[in-house]
């Protein structure tokens, strides 16, 4: 289904890394950017992309056969279906294969709802939302209790309107203490060691630009920092975001 010929290299710039900080850096290369590099250059590099695309298709191929049964079930029409990855995957960008960053394509997932009389055909949102908020959003359609212990909340209303009005970042966290905010227009990076990184996601949706040095935007900063979790858990990790 994907020729080689036919592979097209995400969008990238040679100088990438040039402006991230040391800990950045690290992460970037924690991959196997090198090992494929090095094992055959921008041709291996299709290579992983190929698969990439391979794996997708398959994953969408059995999703469909799940949901046709569905459809012929007589449960369709009082079923709740949600479609969430557990995180997104760098094929290149900031020259790292793979998912654990607190970049874009790491934190960016798939997350599709379907809730009778509530969803509407072919509706997309773009709030930044986190998969922290499935369970108690679940608990909403289902008519069930929340928990009071939920550090999520019910996405229902821009499941009811994609346009709702919705002001909540959404957190990712990978490793102890380091963590990425992500509003509609600007992510914010803050690792264990302090350093920074700040995105404009809308005049630069592939972060090429690292904004965390520019005094002009410490308001910005001050008020995606403010979302930073004050107690952090040692030991565990995870990537935990959606848009």
């Amino acid at each position: 289904m994907f020729p080689l010929d036919s592979i097209q290299l995400p969008p990238h710039i040679a100088n990438d890394l040039d402006d991230l900080p040391p800990a950045a850096r690290k992460w970037a290369h924690d991959g196997d950017w090198v090992s494929v590099m090095n094992a055959g250059g921008e041709f291996a590099w299709k290579q992983v992309v190929q698969g990439y695309l391979a794996s997708v298709a398959y994953i969408d191929a059995q999703v469909g056969i799940v949901v046709d049964a569905l459809e012929k079930s007589t449960h369709k029409d009082n079923t709740i279906i949600v479609l969430f990855g557990d995180h997104g995957w760098h094929l290149g960008e900031k020259e790292c294969f793979g998912k654990a960053t607190l970049w874009e394509e790491a934190t960016r997932a798939p997350l599709i709802w379907v809730a009778p009389d509530v969803t509407k055909p072919g509706s997309r949102c773009d709030a930044t939302v986190e998969f922290l908020s499935i369970y108690p959003t679940l608990c909403d359609l289902a008519g069930l209790p929340k928990p009071d212990f939920l550090e999520g909340v019910s996405m229902r209303p821009l499941l009811a309107n994609p346009q709702a009005e919705w002001t909540r970042p959404a957190l990712s966290t990978f490793g102890f203490n380091n963590h990425s905010v992500r509003s509609v227009q600007y992510r914010y990076i803050r690792y264990a060691n302090g350093n920074e990184e700040l995105y404009d996601e809308k005049a630069d949706p592939y972060e090429w630009t690292n904004l965390a040095a520019n005094p002009e935007l410490g308001s910005v900063k001050a008020d995606l920092a403010r979302w930073i979790p004050k107690e952090n858990k040692p030991d565990g990790h995870a990537s935990r975001v959606t848009q």
